[in-house]
């Protein structure tokens, strides 16, 4: 069964009589040379549990099947759920749970199926769907090793974007400050059944045991950091100073950015992540 193969994923689809939902962003993967690398980057072994959210049709599914330990799949549309049941019955290590990942309780999920062990997500997600997922992992504090993700070409660029550009925002240093990211390759439109308006983009994100940024409150740093980024267009002490989320000084404000050797005018969008968490050290000590 290749369900790489276009043929023989629509003969697949059609025996099922499945309909693609444009509100659920169902364009499934086609392309072989992807899923090698894929499967290369990710460093899955027979050691390895994968949680896989959005696994349509199974194509990828049935790769991480043939090297993976343990591979659990959360997919939303019960339309497909005949589909994999049909295209991974060989498989012993797959379990489908048909639900939405934004709404099933992950910790009791993640507690049943892997125990205390580490597990890798890989996910080909909806752009609607992407931070939400990507930072409730994170959030969360998850046994996570690594993240592969199939993100459109925009939400890649946003999270591999340096400070000072238009890229760079809440969720560079949201993904910054818990992981390492590293492009695998991109996906044009050709490469998906049916294919997408939009080029896509596979991104590992590799977990810190310990994230690398010293911060006194994590709570307060996530609440400067969506401070200065939802009125980007404002100086750092203007976002700080007026913003609803947090109680700042002007004046206070303006004294750590000197004590910083940081100009009062600066925007926060010039401040990389390690200066964002000396800055919210000091307001916050």
């Amino acid at each position: 069964m290749i369900l790489s193969n276009k043929s023989e994923l629509m003969n697949i689809l059609g025996g099922f009589d499945f309909k693609f939902s444009k509100t659920l962003g169902q364009n499934f993967l086609i392309d072989k040379n992807i899923l090698d690398k894929i499967i290369e980057k990710s460093n899955i072994n027979e050691n390895t549990n994968v949680l896989e959210i959005g696994p349509g049709a199974g194509t990828l599914t049935r790769e991480l099947c043939l090297w993976a330990k343990k591979v659990v799949a959360v997919e939303i549309d019960s339309s497909l759920v005949p589909v994999l049941n049909y295209v991974l019955n060989d498989f012993q290590n797959f379990t489908l749970i048909n639900d939405d990942i934004l709404k099933i309780n992950l910790k009791d999920l993640i507690k049943e199926k892997f125990g205390n062990e580490k597990f890798t997500v890989a996910a080909n997600l909806p752009y609607y769907i992407t931070t939400p997922i990507i930072m409730n992992f994170f959030e969360n504090d998850f046994n996570i090793d690594s993240m592969i993700l199939m993100v459109q070409k925009e939400v890649a660029d946003r999270i591999a974007a340096k400070p000072g550009t238009k890229d760079y925002g809440a969720l560079t240093v949201g993904t910054g400050f818990y992981a390492k990211s590293e492009i695998i390759c991109s996906a044009p439109p050709h490469c998906f059944f049916p294919q997408p308006k939009v080029s896509s983009v596979v991104i590992k994100l590799e977990k810190y045991e310990k994230p690398p940024y010293s911060v006194n409150d994590r709570e307060m740093f996530f609440k400067v950091v969506k401070s200065i980024f939802s009125q980007r267009r404002k100086t750092l002490v203007n976002s700080l100073s007026g913003s609803p989320f947090i109680s700042c000084d002007k004046n206070k404000i303006i004294e750590i950015l000197g004590q910083m050797g940081l100009d009062e005018k600066i925007r926060g969008e010039k401040l990389d992540i390690s200066q964002l968490a000396e800055l919210s050290n000091r307001l916050f000590d």
